[in-house]
C-alpha cells in the first residue's frame, strides 16, 4: 500500500530528497498521540499525492502555534 502512496508522490515531485523532507514535515505536524505513526504518513503521501498544489505547499502549518518572546 505505502510502496504506491511513495510512487504516486514520486510522479508529482522527481526530487526524492524534497519529497523525503516534506513527508517527514507533514507527519510531524499531522500526527496525533495514540495514533499510529504509519498510518500519518500514509495520510500524509496521500494528501501530497492527491492534491494539484506544488509539493511544499501542501503541508498543513499546526493549528496551535504558540509565538515566543525572548525575555
Amino acid at each position: 500500500m505505502r510502496a504506491e502512496l511513495t510512487f504516486k508522490t514520486v510522479a508529482r515531485e522527481s526530487n526524492r530528497f524534497l519529497l523525503c523532507r516534506v513527508v517527514a514535515k507533514a507527519t510531524r505536524k499531522l500526527h496525533r498521540p495514540n495514533t499510529r505513526v504509519q498510518e500519518t504518513m500514509n495520510d500524509a503521501l496521500e494528501r501530497i499525492g492527491g492534491s494539484s498544489q506544488p509539493v511544499a505547499a501542501v503541508v498543513p502549518e499546526p493549528a496551535s502555534v504558540q509565538q515566543r518572546r525572548a525575555a
